[in-house]
Parts: C-alpha cells; structure tokens; sequence
C-alpha cells in the first residue's frame, strides 16, 4: 500500500513539473519568451531622414527621441525628446531616454559618444547615407526592418520608385541640360558649396541639371575666380534662417555671385534644406519641384497638360 502510495506521489510531481520542461524547450513560445518578444524598442532616431521614415511607416510610437534635424514631420520634436544635433549628440542625453536602439545616419556622432553607448549594451544601427533612388529605397527597407514592418517598408518603397519613374519622365523633356550650383552657406564672403559625392550633388542629378562644382569632393569652400569660371546658370541655396542665411539679396551682394549667368537672370532658387538633401520619402517629390523650379519652360508645358 506504502508503495503505490509513493508511485502515485511520484506521478503527480512528473505532470507538475511538465510546463516548466516545456517551456524550456527551444523554440517554444509561451510563457517567458512571449513576453520578450512582445516588447516593444525604445528607438532614438540619430538623423532627420530616420525620423521621417519612422513616422511614413506608421511607428512613430516606437520613437523615444530624436535629433535637431527631424524637422519632418513638424510635430517630431514637440512630440518626441530632443537629443540635440546629430553630429553632437552626448552619450548623457542618449542613455538617459533608456533606448535598446540608436538607429544613426552615418554622419551622426561624435564616434566616442556612440561606442559609448553601444558600450552600455544599447544597440548601434547605422543607416547608410547614399545619394540615389536605390540608396532610399534601400533606407526604407532596413529601417522598416527595424520597426518590424516589413511589408509597410516594402509598399513604402514601391511607392517611392514609383514617383521616380514620373521624375524621369520629366528628365526626358529637358533638351540642354543647366549648369547648378549648391551653396550650403557663406563665411567671410566665401560659398561653401556641394562637389562630388554631396546630397547636393545627388539632387542635382535628379532635377536634370549639371553639378557646376563637380570638380571639388565634397563639401568645399570655391573662390571667386573658380565661381566665374564654373559660371552656373542656376544657384541652389537652403533657407534654415539665422543671421548667417543664404538669401537672393545675399548671394547678388557678392560681385562673383552676380557677374554669373544664375547671377545676372537672378536665377536662384532657395529651399528648405530637409526638403531637398534628406534624401527620404520626399526626395521624388523634392527633385520635381528643383527641376521645375530650374526649367520653368517644362512647368510651363506641364500646367499647360494639367488644364488640358
């Protein structure tokens, strides 16, 4: 009797301790590893085209912070803590929004900062900064990866490629293509502009027009004598305001500036910096506007076909 009393006493322990056996086995889904895997990520957005994607995709809960150049949308920093400039960023203010993710443009920094934090056990993602509609779509995806949704990236992108393809039909209207150049600001008289290898120079190829500072790498300041040579047909400069801003006034108060063929036409065209060197969602859109901006005879025809 003593003996199947102990049997039985033996048994009901085995099926108590079944769940726990269960629940270790790999691959199994309950108990503690639904629970990690429904955790949400706590993101710090480290660039203003990280942002936008985040919120194109519909996650911007996922947001706990984001940098002074997410300008887009424009409730992105009244909604989101402020982690200060991209490339200043302080691994204090970074660590102290508890994020499990930093997903950072290239450029984002300073690099210490950052090793910082991965230090901490925060995970780096950087984003790559390229130039082109393939480089987009590409963000697009990683990013939306990232926020575990990858069919809204997938759609996003198709959409995105999408626009391009009207952007390249536009190209096509263009008969002699114009001379550009992008002035990203002013210091002590002298332009900084976009050469080759800048956001710059990518936008300027999409809007079908021909980087004047093609022969620079780079962002680099260019002379006068260089500018007179260059002689672009078209000037590009960026309203982000302050008492430093390009403006038209500003740009024809430099005698260089205003014996160029942009200069004497009074053809500069200014606008919002985000906007045209983000290189996001917006970008086909962006490129549009500079190239109907560039080539106001295509925009004529093009309103001209919109009546119709």
């Amino acid at each position: 009797m003593k003996a199947i009393s102990l049997s039985a006493v033996l048994a009901l322990l085995c099926l108590a301790l079944t769940p726990f056996a269960a629940s270790a086995e790999p691959g199994n889904s309950s108990g503690a590893g639904t629970a990690q895997a429904s955790v949400k990520p706590r993101i710090v957005a480290a660039g203003g085209v990280v942002t936008e994607i985040v919120y194109a995709l519909g996650h911007s809960d996922l947001l706990v912070g984001v940098d002074t150049t997410s300008l887009f949308p424009e409730s992105a920093l009244k909604e989101k803590a402020n982690v200060g400039y991209v490339r200043a960023l302080s691994s204090e203010g970074l660590l102290s929004l508890n994020p499990s993710m930093i997903v950072a443009i290239e450029s984002a920094g300073p690099p210490d900062v950052l090793k910082t934090v991965e230090g901490a056990g925060v995970e780096i993602v950087r984003v790559p900064e390229v130039s082109t509609p393939a480089g987009i779509t590409e963000k697009i995806k990683e990013i939306a990866g990232l926020v575990g949704d990858v069919d809204k990236g997938a759609a996003l992108a198709a959409d995105t490629e999408k626009q391009f393809k009207s952007v390249d039909r536009l190209r096509e209207k263009i008969h002699k293509p114009r001379r550009a150049l992008f002035i990203l600001s002013f210091l002590n008289g002298r332009a900084t502009v976009g050469g080759e290898g800048t956001s710059a120079d990518g936008i300027i190829a999409l809007a079908g027009l021909q980087n004047s500072a093609s022969m620079l790498k780079g962002w680099k300041p260019i002379s006068d004598e260089a500018l007179l040579e260059v002689a672009p047909d078209v000037i590009i400069a960026m309203n982000h305001g302050g008492p430093q801003a390009v403006t038209v006034d500003s740009i024809l108060a430099n005698p260089a500036f205003a014996a160029t063929p942009a200069g004497k036409t009074k053809s500069i065209l200014v606008f919002d910096g985000g906007y045209l060197l983000g290189f996001g969602p917006r970008t086909p859109d962006a490129a549009r506007d500079l190239l109907l901006a560039a080539y106001p005879e295509i925009a004529k025809a093009e309103q001209g076909s919109d009546h119709k």
